[in-house]
């Protein structure tokens, strides 16, 4: 037995003492292959995945890392069995590997001629491949090489992919040389994923992941597609690529329910690309439309159906993935991993926030009691209907306003998920709405009045949970969501944790109907940021007269 700062145990749960003097040199070595579950204060709980094995594994960690890492920071001994695991399941990465024939063109090469034999008379497989041209080597059509991918991850044999990329059509694209680099950390993102040629690169909001697509598209010099979550997301790209970069508006396109420009940088939303008609999507023409040689998926984790297919065929090009969680809640992590590639590159939120790239968070819940009337209606309610009632409480809006009028002159976003509510918020707030209805120009109006402190509280629904880039924003408080959606969670917070001129603390509130459905999913929606090390206070609604206390006892103003 030793004094380290891990316990590892037998379900494959590794347990963090926080406070021990080797916790962060123990966190920072077990990070590229463990996945953190929990964070609450004082021990933290990682789990052992295949998918966070493999994962390492393809970003060039071999077994025996893992293993003397284990071995090193574990309290106590640690279960044979455990490390025979280990061991096994990261061999399974690249017992199959695909590569570039000289005399064959793309084929399955095996290391393992019964893995080979075992895949074969898998009926998902079989269809995929081609005849088979060496004991140990398959031929595979290239416009497979995704879907062949996919479905050897899912057999629990995940291939690695070494048939590399094309280049794509050269364009002459650099970094702008006017007083400003890369951060360290966002070079190193930049890097990972160039290195590995494909991937996903994990940061929080507010840490420039932007700047990261522009970095990796200096690197590349190619043409490159960008596609994005919305129109103003498309535009705020195109600034900051004018800003970052040597490329010309002449040189950026954008694709979208506006406008169908196809430029050597194209920006396009993943709604106009994957709007069907009469059961086709006539936008997808667009992955064709030039010789990319990069294509840059931003908000990774909320990647499209129709734009995983599309991705199947476009393993020829460099992949890039963009986000500040690989959370997905349809659980389809592994289609990330095997088409747009393994995580490369992922830094804890609080880790950045030391740096002060990213402002510190103070998290509150407001529990408020629904009055008997309500309360009665939510009980004999239908299971569908529960959650909006408790959601869109009046005691909520009531919350809401004093929220806000102790924050008064604080740069305010109020965010939520049904219309009526939202409507009402602003009347009674006396402020503007964006919602799904508002035109783009109207919403680019109203985020830049926001950002010029002309206006200072804004209502917003759910299409402002991504890339909107509001640097001020200092106060948000959410009072409905998309149910128990962690991720969803973590991008409104992301909204005020924009580093501040003042170098104060955002304030992220969450107002909950107590007993109900309202306070199960706030407590899941939370767990992503538990995990990143936000801890959330909980206070009564009718303790708020004076102002909620930050978690130094301070309140708002004084």
């Amino acid at each position: 037995m030793t004094d380290g700062p891990l316990i590892v145990q037998s379900d494959k749960t590794l347990l963090l003492e926080v406070d021990h003097p080797r916790a962060r040199a123990c966190r920072a070595a077990i990070a590229p292959f463990a996945e953190l579950e929990r964070a609450p204060e004082h021990v933290h709980t990682y789990r052992l995945t295949p998918l966070g094995l493999w994962n390492a594994r393809a970003a060039g960690h071999d077994a025996e890392q893992v293993v003397d890492t284990l071995l090193e920071f574990s309290r106590y001994s640690v279960p044979h069995a455990l490390l025979v695991d280990v061991a096994e399941t990261m061999a399974r990465y690249g017992r199959l590997q695909l590569v570039n024939d000289p005399a064959h063109g793309l084929v399955l090469h095996a290391i393992d001629t019964p893995v080979l034999e075992e895949v074969l008379r898998s009926k998902k497989v079989a269809p995929l491949l081609g005849a088979r041209v060496e004991p140990d080597t398959v031929l595979v059509h290239p416009s497979e090489r995704g879907n062949l991918k996919q479905v050897l991850l899912k057999l629990g044999w995940p291939a690695e992919d070494l048939a590399g990329y094309v280049d794509g059509e050269a364009h002459p694209i650099d970094l702008a040389e006017d007083g400003w680099a890369l951060r360290p950390y966002q070079a190193e993102a930049v890097d990972g994923f160039w290195h590995g040629g494909s991937g996903v690169v994990v940061l929080p909001c507010g840490a420039g992941k932007t700047v990261v697509g522009a970095g990796a598209m200096a690197k590349a010099r190619a043409t490159t597609l960008i596609l994005v979550t919305n129109t103003v997301s498309a535009r705020q790209w195109r600034d900051e690529l004018l800003k970052r970069t040597t490329l010309t508006e002449d040189e950026i396109g954008e694709y979208s329910g506006a406008r169908k420009e196809i430029r050597p940088v194209t920006i396009a939303t993943y709604q106009v690309v994957t709007t069907k008609r009469k059961g086709v999507y006539p936008h997808l023409e667009l992955f064709d439309a030039r010789d990319w040689g990069l294509v840059v998926y931003d908000e990774v984790h909320l990647l499209p159906a129709p734009i995983f297919r599309m991705t199947a065929d476009l393993q020829a090009r460099r992949r890039l993935g963009l986000t500040a969680t690989l959370v997905r809640e349809d659980g389809r992590e592994g289609d990330v991993f095997s088409l747009i590639g393994p995580k490369r590159y992922d830094a804890p939120w609080k880790d950045i926030e030391a740096q002060g790239y990213i402002a510190p968070a103070d998290c509150v819940e407001v529990r408020v009691t629904l009055p008997d009337g309500e309360r009665l209606a939510y009980a004999t309610a239908e299971d569908d209907e529960r959650y909006r009632l408790c959601s869109t409480s009046p005691e909520k809006s009531r919350v809401v306003e004093k929220l806000v009028a102790q924050h008064a002159g604080e740069p305010t976003l109020v965010i939520g998920q049904y219309i009526d509510q939202l409507d009402d918020l602003a009347r009674r707030l006396d402020a503007p709405v964006i919602k799904g209805d508002t035109t783009v120009k109207e919403r680019q109006r109203l985020f830049e009045a926001f950002r010029q402190g002309e206006i200072t509280t804004l209502v917003v629904s759910k299409v402002a949970n991504f890339s909107i880039d509001l640097p001020e924003a200092k106060v948000a408080i959410q009072v409905s969501g998309s149910f128990g959606s962690r991720q969803e969670e973590a991008q409104r917070l992301g909204r005020v944790l924009r580093p501040k001129g003042d170098h104060g603390t955002a304030r992220f509130y969450t107002v909950v109907s107590r007993d109900t459905k309202d306070q199960d999913f706030a407590a899941h929606r939370q767990r992503f940021l538990a995990e990143q090390g936000y801890a959330y206070r909980i206070v009564d609604a009718d303790d708020i007269d004076g102002g909620v206390p930050d978690a130094d006892g301070v309140l708002p103003g004084s």
